[in-house]
């Protein structure tokens, strides 16, 4: 194998292959990133038997072949490497790497022992990149940590027509956002559990094409595989084999009183507020019409602190409790100037949602700007767990 690409090219696609690289391998072979030439293109792939990533790159190949080098290594020698031109060899168990005045010599791991990458499943539909990986930013930050738990690490993925829907909750929060995408069958329905972590980091990284191809294999939830491509680049990971919750019985369809919030006035306050917060208490929200005011603290040996911000409400004066950590989180996935919150009760659940803005130059005829169409409204939801408050 033999072979010469610009640094920036092999850095980039090494550097997108390691992110998938497992910290502790099983076997040693899993550590290792596959490197494929074939005529002029160079495969660039990673598996550990859960996710696999793929990327490939034009090269000027000399001799087609294929290596198993560690991963990890390979990825912090090109990111090291100097503006020039990159040369890279198979010299028997070693890979040779020269680029400028640089020269590496790299042990390799035994390919035959390399488990083959799975086959991308059938394509489902397509989405525009910067859309889905909004939408799974959007959710993913509602799913558990926890493995021991695999329901609430995933994130639901519901295919329905020309709609899909996301939802992800850690039991103390329920994130749920809609899109529209193209299916490859019209009617097509599905609904599959991901991943949360795997499913973010190929959201956010599979963006420098205008869309992703989304696949689905045709087994059930324990044998299922996603796939997502983008440009130049593909990924697969195993589906979770877990029941998740009803979410839809859990998102209440009316409520009492509501407030309009100024997200990026609120967020600072909250931020200020919530640094006086000892871990596990909670923040306190006073809501009464025309504002709300934060508290913190309270006891004699912790500090204080108390904010006041100008909101629109609309209900009876309302007292409610968030961890700010969970609130926080909300408001900055909400991504509109103003958020609204609806509350049933203080012992009840809040859903934050985004609150579309009108179109500035558009008028409606009567002095009125119109609503701008877009899928903002009601597409994104973010139930909050409240926190009972002391006394």
């Amino acid at each position: 194998m033999e072979f010469r690409v610009a640094r920036e090219v092999l850095a980039d696609a090494v550097a997108w292959t390691a992110r998938s690289l497992p910290p502790r391998p099983s076997v040693p072979v899993l550590a290792g990133i596959l490197l494929e030439v074939d005529g002029s293109q160079l495969s660039v792939s990673g598996f550990d038997y859960e996710v696999s990533a793929r990327a490939e790159v034009d090269v000027q190949g000399t001799e087609s072949g294929r290596a198993l080098v560690p991963g990890r290594l390979l990825a912090e020698i090109t990111r090291a490497l100097p503006p020039h031109s990159v040369d890279v060899r198979a010299e028997g168990a070693r890979l040779a790497i020269s680029c400028g005045n640089a020269r590496f010599s790299l042990p390799t791991l035994p390919v035959e022992d390399y488990p083959s990458l799975p086959v991308m499943p059938s394509a489902a539909g397509v989405v525009d990149s910067d859309v889905f990986a909004e939408a799974v930013g959007q959710v993913a930050v509602a799913a558990g940590r926890d493995d021991t738990l695999p329901m609430l690490t995933g994130v639901r993925l519901e295919i329905d027509g020309d709609r899909v829907t996301l939802a992800a909750t850690d039991r103390y929060r329920l994130a749920v956002r809609e899109f529209a995408w193209r299916p490859e069958t019209p009617g097509v329905t599905a609904a599959v559990l991901v991943p949360a972590r795997t499913l973010a980091d190929a959201a956010r990284t599979l963006t420098s094409g205008p869309e992703i191809v989304v696949s689905l294999s045709s087994g059930g939830s324990g044998e299922g595989i996603l796939g997502l491509s983008g440009k130049d680049r593909q990924t697969t990971t195993r589906l979770l084999d877990a029941e998740f919750v009803k979410y839809r019985a859990i998102m209440p369809t009316e409520s009492q009183a509501n407030a309009t919030l100024p997200v990026g006035l609120f967020t600072d306050a909250a931020k200020r507020v919530a640094l006086v917060a000892e871990r596990g208490t909670p923040l306190r929200c006073e809501f009464t019409p025309g504002q709300v005011t934060l508290r913190a603290g309270g006891t004699d040996d912790e500090g204080q602190a108390e904010e006041r911000c100008d909101v629109e409400f609309d209900g009876d004066p309302l007292t409610i409790g968030f961890n700010p950590t969970f609130l926080l989180d909300g408001l900055a996935a909400v991504h509109t100037p103003r958020a609204r919150m609806d509350f049933t009760s203080p012992l009840k659940p809040a859903v934050l949602s985004g609150v579309q803005e009108p179109a500035a130059d558009e008028d409606a005829g009567d002095g009125r700007a119109p609503a701008r169409p877009a899928e903002r409204p009601g597409s994104y939801r973010y139930l909050i767990m409240p926190v009972r408050l002391p006394g």
